[in-house]
């Protein structure tokens, strides 16, 4: 099941993309690139994303004050409506979004691919790897350094040894870098951290370059609702996904937060609450709607929520539930699997 493919369409294409993205493949072409071809490829995909996280940002600009505006009042149903009614480039948001995700997925691919690979050459050295990212010290700030070797602990000093404080972050992402280049999956993208420092800007101030962030999180959840009038939003059981790529939101929206509020410094966990929060009051609303055209789609909309919930690191199923029923997410899953049962008989 993890492979690109092709929907069936008029215009057949000449190829069969899962011929080419399967995972034999994908074991295929890190065999032949190896594992300083895949960091190359990597930074390549990472490029592009950074371009299209450019143009996001424009737009949140060019909105940021409706955005700001909205960020306070998602408990205010009738002034949310107003204010989304004046946002513009809500489509293109969410489009460069999914293909954001849908480049993630890709690496991603690539990256399980890698990790494949190296596990049958170098299998204790990868288990090594998986060790170090599995104990990632998270509650001291000092390192010893001693001329024996590098302890970790708050162990007074002797006369040889230097005290030497890191960053935990700082740690965090070494470690990430390390587990990255083996093809493990992290929890922060150090490669996405790395192309997304690069877009700081002198003309900007740090607090505004984290506000843009934090609207852009914002404009993203705000417009989630709109995928509901789109005709390809629904959900397919067979390929457990949306024909139009939209459940690519899921990993594009946690790794992109996790980048940019690392890069900020600040609480991804927080940020990630507050997109939920109001990811969830604006696709209840659309529960309430009589329009069938605009919500033809809904309960495969509401699918993206758990899938955001399922893809990350940093929220729960009990959050989810605290703010937006369970019940509606079983009825939606039971809705799209009998509807594909209809559509197939």
């Amino acid at each position: 099941m993890k492979a690109f493919v092709n929907l069936p369409t008029e215009n057949e294409l000449s190829f069969t993309a899962e011929e080419y993205s399967d995972i034999s493949e994908m074991r295929s072409l890190s065999e032949l690139l190896g594992p300083y071809g895949m960091k190359f490829l990597s930074e390549s995909l990472m490029w592009h994303i950074s371009s299209q996280v450019a143009e996001l940002k424009k737009l949140v600009v060019e909105n940021m004050d409706i955005l700001t505006q909205m960020r306070t009042s998602f408990d205010k149903p009738d002034q949310m409506v107003a204010l989304f009614k004046k946002l513009s480039s809500v489509d293109s948001v969410l489009k460069r979004m999914t293909i954001i995700g849908v480049i993630l997925s890709f690496r991603s691919l690539a990256q399980e691919a890698l990790r494949d690979v190296l596990s049958h050459h170098i299998p204790f050295l990868v288990s090594s790897v998986e060790d170090f990212k599995d104990h990632i010290p998270r509650e001291t700030d000092l390192k010893v350094r001693t001329r024996r070797g590098l302890t970790v602990g708050m162990t007074p000093p002797t006369y040889d040894q230097v005290i030497i404080c890191f960053p935990m972050p700082q740690v965090a992402m070494n470690v990430y870098e390390l587990s990255s280049a083996a093809g493990l999956p992290c929890e922060i993208d150090p490669a996405l951290v790395v192309a997304l420092s690069s877009q700081k800007s002198d003309n900007i101030s740090p607090e505004e370059e984290y506000k843009i962030a934090c609207l852009l999180m914002v404009f993203v959840a705000v417009s989630l609702p709109t995928l509901a009038s789109n005709v390809m939003s629904q959900y397919s059981p067979a390929i457990e996904g949306h024909c139009n790529n939209i459940h690519c939101l899921a990993k594009a929206v946690n790794q992109i937060a996790a980048a940019l509020f690392t890069i900020h410094k600040g609480s991804i966990e927080d940020r990630l609450k507050e997109f939920l929060a109001l990811a969830s009051s604006s696709l209840l609303k659309i529960g309430q709607e009589s329009d069938k055209v605009a919500t033809r789609n809904r309960e495969s909309v509401y699918l993206l929520l758990d899938m955001i919930v399922q893809e990350s690191p940093f929220l729960t199923m009990d959050l989810l539930e605290s703010c937006f029923p369970y019940v509606l997410l079983r009825n939606a899953y039971h809705a799209v699997y009998k509807q594909s049962v209809a559509s197939s008989a």
